[in-house]
């Protein structure tokens, strides 16, 4: 995973509730084996008419959030079933922040495990950029060291992350990455256990 630490881009605003992971990433879609190339069924029936043309107005098909970093949504996002296709679509198409109120607590733990930083801000906040993001190219800058949110218009936010999270963030690490740290202090046991 590559590290996290500042992010600055244009907001992508989806001014919606209760997003679930089936409509982030729609079951027939889950055949693949490989991590990548989800990206392009992100919100597939949002985005797209059963003839396969797209839905003008939906806000992934506007033009100025082409390499959007930044996935602005409202409460509960993620909720449904606990398939790790979605987070692994919203990177594939280029998100690596979501910003929301509240978050299915499988679906956050899945964002971090795969290198996405999910942000929680109060209800008021989240309306405030979604409105700022739906009038213009509305930039923000993510720090994950300072706990930050900056609008370009100097609107800052804080929020609160595990230690144990932001610091797998920061350093680009999962879990396999993690238990190498320990490698030294495996070889000495196992090496200690062979020569019993």
């Amino acid at each position: 995973m590559k590290p996290i630490n500042k992010i600055t881009s244009v907001l992508t605003p989806l001014d919606r509730k209760n997003v679930d992971t089936d409509q982030i990433i729609s079951k027939e879609f889950l055949k693949r084996i490989e991590r990548t190339g989800f990206g392009k069924y992100l919100f597939y029936h949002w985005r797209f008419r059963p003839d396969g043309s797209q839905i003008e107005d939906f806000v992934l098909n506007n033009p100025r959030f082409e390499g959007s970093e930044i996935l602005v949504a409202q409460e509960n996002f993620g909720c449904g079933s606990s398939r790790e296709h979605a987070p692994w679509a919203i990177q594939d198409y280029g998100f690596n922040v979501v910003i929301a109120p509240s978050y299915a607590d499988i679906f956050y733990n899945n964002c971090v495990k795969n290198g996405i930083l999910p942000i929680r801000l109060t209800d008021l906040e989240v309306n405030e950029l979604i409105q700022k993001g739906s009038q213009e190219n509305f930039k923000l800058e993510i720090n994950l060291e300072e706990q930050t949110v900056t609008g370009q218009d100097g609107s800052r936010y804080e929020f609160a992350i595990d230690p144990y999270w932001k610091e797998m963030l920061l350093k680009g690490w999962d879990e396999i990455a993690l238990t190498f740290q320990y490698d030294s202090y495996i070889a000495a046991y196992e090496e200690k256990k062979q020569s019993v």
